[in-house]
Formats: structure tokens, sequence, C-alpha cells
């Protein structure tokens, strides 16, 4: 099997490789709080304005995933993304257990302004154009706050705005569309964890429940039941081994339970003005991290720009789902704010 996936990789990796004179395909390590990120970068042309992406999770790295929807973008940007402390290879750089203490949201925002600051010095720019997935965009949001000097614009994708309203908001999606198709075994589990998030704590496992019935009705990737083209990306991708795209899990497990309880307190809604340009990539059908309570913060902020647009036939995963209007998105609104 893995030969299978070796001449798969070879094919993609091919089809992958920069070539044009001036491009820049480099993986290395940066160290951020004193641990090693490994760190990857891609473009067709060093003169592009570059795009620091913060991937999702927790501990759900980019660079294995990137190779489904990127290319493109590449011809206008240098995307450079990093898996974070204890996530993908990144996790095996230390003894994990030396580093679970510092498993805590301004430690990750600390990482990535350590890590903007070298990778604005490495490619000669004066600021970045910083995105955010998911859990990365609590990350990136943070980031754009404290330092506003590092980046040209704040673009969030699946945004979250207040993660406790989002549990809310999914497990009513999923209940809504077990009751409406009748469907036993959906109705059953979900009665299991309500009230959710109710006084309960929120655990793993109460989430997976929510999360699993909310995404088999297209609450992750729209009108599908499930996102194995997602998942299994990593064991095509160039840049892992089909071990490390196996061992990805150890960071979620790893990590998640270290980092859940301070997630479940984010709120931005408190956040009035932004200080730099914001824009808001919306997933239509998006139950993972639901858009309402972000739409009703996005429309009250104040920022030098925003843009809110809308990906009409995505859920949580528009850059795979639209990767086409991601990148006219990115080209005709984000691009302009950085040259």
């Amino acid at each position: 099997m893995s030969e299978t996936f070796d001449d798969a990789r070879e094919i993609v990796a091919d089809l992958q490789r920069i070539v044009t004179p001036d491009g820049v395909q480099e993986n290395y390590l940066l160290t951020a709080g004193g641990v090693d990120h490994w760190v990857y970068a891609r473009g067709n042309d060093r003169a592009n304005p570059v795009i620091l992406f913060v991937h999702g999770g927790p501990a759900s790295p980019l660079a294995p995933v990137a190779w489904e929807f990127q290319r493109p973008v590449e011809e206008y940007f240098t995307v450079v993304t990093y898996d974070q402390r204890a996530a993908g290879r990144t996790l095996h750089t230390v003894d994990p257990e030396n580093i679970a203490g510092t498993l805590t949201i301004a430690q990750y925002v600390a990482d990535a302004i350590e890590l903007a600051e070298q990778i604005r010095d490495r490619y000669g720019v004066p600021k970045l154009v910083l995105l955010g997935h998911s859990w990365g965009t609590i990350i990136a949001t943070r980031a754009a706050l404290e330092r506003p000097d590092l980046f040209h614009a704040y673009v969030g994708i699946g945004q979250i705005a207040n993660a406790r309203a989002n549990e809310q908001l999914c497990f009513e999606y999923a209940l809504d569309q077990a009751r409406e198709h009748d469907h036993t075994e959906a109705l059953e589990q979900l009665a299991s964890i309500a009230p959710y998030p109710g006084d309960q704590p929120v655990t793993r496992e109460r989430i997976i429940i929510a999360r699993e019935w909310a995404q088999y009705r297209g609450g992750l990737s729209a009108y599908r039941d499930s996102s194995f083209y997602f998942f299994m990306a990593p064991l095509l991708s160039p840049e892992y081994t089909v071990a490390e795209a196996e061992a990805m899990g150890d960071g979620n497990v790893f990590t998640l339970g270290r980092v859940l309880d301070e997630m479940l307190e984010v709120d931005f809604t408190g956040v009035t003005e932004f200080p730099i340009p914001v824009l808001m990539f919306l997933g239509r059908h998006d139950y993972t991290t639901p858009t309402a309570p972000v739409e009703a913060w996005f429309e009250t902020l104040q920022a030098p720009y925003k843009r809110a647009i809308w990906f009409e036939h995505s859920a949580h995963l528009a850059p795979w789902e639209e990767p086409g209007k991601f990148l006219v998105s990115l080209v005709t609104y984000v691009r302009q704010l950085s040259v």
C-alpha cells in the first residue's frame, strides 16, 4: 500500500514543483517560543505579496492538504504556512510532554507573531497578509490585534467570533436536520449530550457527537455527508510521509484537551475596532463554525476597510469547496491591499 501512495505522491510532487526562475519552494525550521516549527513556503515569484496562513484544528496542519487548492494562488502570492506547536511534524521536534504546559492561546499567538517577524525578514517584505482558518482564526485575530504593524490585512475563513455560541448553533442544526430526516441514530446520540453545550463540561466526546451529525448534513463540506477528500489528502501530500500523515491525529488528541476550556471562552464580539483591513470569507452552509455570530459581529466592527464575501456553495472548507472563488477573491480584494 505504501508503494502505491509513494507513486501517487511523486506525481503530485511533480505537478506541484515550482519551476519559475524567481519562484519559492522550501521547507525549513524556524524557532518560536523555544519550539522548532516546520514552515512551508511556495510561490511563483518572490516579488509577489506574502501570505501567512494559520491553520485550523487544533492541530490540523494546512501543509499536507494545501496541494488540493493552493497551486493557482501561488501565481499571485507566496504562501507560507507552518505546523503549530504540537501539530503535524512540529509535534516531533520536541518531547511533547515538555511543552504540554505551554499549550495556551497566548503562546500560540506569541508563536505566530515571532514567526511572522522572521518570515517578513526572510522574504524581504515590510508586511504580510494574514489568513486564519477555523481554530487558526483565534490565533490570527489576536495576532492582528496585538501586532497590526506586521500585516497588510487579515482574512478570516471559518472565523470564530463566539465559540460557545458556535457549539449551540452546531448542535441545533444537527438536531433540526435529524428531526427533518427522521434519523433515529442521530436523534439518539444527540439526545445523549443534550442540552448542549449546557452546564455540563464540553468534552471531546460530546463535541464529536455534535460535530459528526452536523457534518453529516453538510456542515463541514456543503451538500456532502463526509469529507473524505479532505481527511485523506495528507496521504498523497509531497510534504508528508505516509507515517507522518497517519500520525496527525496524535497532535489533535494531545492538543484538544489542553486548549479546549480556553477555546470555549473565546469571544471576539466585544472587539469593536480592527486596526487593519479585515475580510471574512463565509461559507453559507458552515455549521462547524456557524456564520451567524460572525455576521452580527462584523456588521458593527469598525475597520479601515472591511468586506464580507459569501461562498454560496461552501460550508467550512471554502478554499477546497470553491477554489476558483477563493483565488478570485484573494486576487480581487486582498492583493490590492498588499502591493
